[in-house]
């Protein structure tokens, strides 16, 4: 074997003796005050298969330990950590960095070949400052429109927690709180993401997390413009207390003249008005899913016109960004219509009997101590209008029994029977 420890004193001589690993943010840990051991060629590396120094240490507090995976000068070949092996500078798969800077860096396989790559790669970052990928990737282009949309921005310290427990899959852990390993249900192992290999992922080959995303890159929403051509305004979400408007200016202004910028500090957002519609066009393509200022991830959207400002924006189960919104279930179904009327008809207030006067003749009774009036010398209710005129109708007195006119003269209404008991009395 090339890498054993017989006569092969060249490769013993160029075996790795690091003093700090290169590793990423999230596989660091959130935890400033780390401690690791250091074990000098503790392990082979497990793509060029030459032992390298080994570092372990723990993350954080209820984490797993973790340890340095491959070499130094593997890592710096492809530019990613040692241990998760995902890219520095985007945090995807190699599989993903490669194919948005179409990239196609096939490092050999082979034992003597890959012995040949690796010394011309050593001799090329020799040459370098270490601070710039080595290789194709470094003469690749220097971003991409989908890896920005793709990449993460914050670290994400859930892939650090320790592995299921598989005493307490079968019922059979005894540990109980004390146990460092998770006391939760696995998942599907039909899940293509179960099926995750070192080898796989540095060469850029079979990573289902990779297909993953490619998938999700597929079908990304997109900004579309709004057809009022008049709308030449950005709406700028996720501001947080760091970005000022000035930051806001110095990445805006390569696009076209800025008209205004209004910052809304309570709601943590901006509108950025710009000149003209070509300008406002290509701030939005741009920028749509990629601007990140001080480590945040800003939202870009289109503003609105003062016409529809006032309008709900979603309609129709259709929101902003144009996603189709599923119903919501249990909600009541829509009121039904009011009935049909006959506009020439009459109000019918107080439900009375079609066939009574549509003049209600209201009697009410006269303060105690006062005679009434005898029938027939009253006062008018309603003027007399010829022989257009209604009928007068009867007093009080000369009504039959039981016929109610107004609801409030119903006799078993509180206050009614007493009133009409006096009446009569007098």
């Amino acid at each position: 074997m090339a890498t054993s420890l017989g006569a092969n004193t060249y490769n013993r001589q160029n075996w790795e003796d690091a003093d700090f690993p290169i590793l990423c943010q999230t596989c660091l840990g959130e935890n400033p005050y780390i401690r690791m051991t250091k074990e000098k060629y503790g392990k082979e590396c497990k793509i060029c298969a030459r032992p390298f120094t080994v570092f372990r240490w723990c993350p954080g507090t209820r984490m797993r330990f973790k340890k340095t995976e491959v070499c130094q000068t593997c890592s710096k070949m492809k530019n990613v950590c040692q241990t998760c092996l995902l890219d520095l500078e985007y945090g995807l798969p190699i599989q993903v960095r490669d194919t948005g800077l179409a990239v196609k860096d096939e490092v050999p396989k082979s034992d003597v070949n890959k012995e040949y790559y690796t010394q011309n790669m050593e001799r090329e970052i020799a040459n370098t400052d270490g601070t710039r990928p080595v290789g194709l990737l470094g003469k690749a282009p220097s971003s991409s429109d989908m890896l920005l949309k793709l990449a993460r921005t914050t670290p994400y310290y859930k892939r650090n927690r320790p592995h299921i427990c598989s005493f307490w899959v079968k019922g059979e852990c005894k540990r109980g709180e004390e146990c460092p390993y998770r006391h939760e249900k696995p998942t599907d192992p039909d899940d293509p993401l179960a099926d995750q290999n070192i080898k796989d992922r540095y060469y850029g080959i079979n990573d289902p997390v990779a297909d993953k995303l490619l998938k999700r890159a597929s079908t990304m929403p997109r900004l579309d413009a709004p057809e009022d051509k008049s709308i030449t305004t950005l709406y700028i979400g996720g501001l947080g207390d760091a970005v000022t408007d000035t930051e806001l200016k110095n990445h805006f202004y390569q696009f076209g003249e800025i008209r205004t910028i209004t910052i809304v500090q309570r709601q943590q957002c901006a509108f950025i008005q710009f000149a003209t519609r070509q300008a406002a066009e290509s701030a939005a393509e741009k920028s749509f899913n990629k601007l990140i200022l001080n480590g945040r991830r800003l939202t870009v959207k289109w503003g609105r016109s003062q016409a529809a400002r006032g309008k709900e924006s979603i309609k129709d189960g259709v929101s902003e960004m144009g996603t189709r919104l599923d119903p919501v279930p249990g909600l009541p179904g829509a009121l039904p219509p009011p009935p049909a009327h006959d506009e020439e008809a009459p109000a019918n207030y107080f439900n009375l009997d079609p066939g009574t006067s549509s003049v209600l003749n209201i009697a009410l009774p006269p303060p105690p101590g006062i005679n009434p009036p005898p029938p027939g010398f009253g006062p008018p209710m309603f003027h007399p209008m010829g022989h257009m005129a209604p009928p007068m109708p009867p007093p009080m007195g000369m009504r039959p029994p039981g016929h109610i006119h107004y609801p409030s003269q119903d006799p078993q209404r509180m206050g009614a029977h007493a009133a009409h008991g006096a009446r009569h009395g007098d």
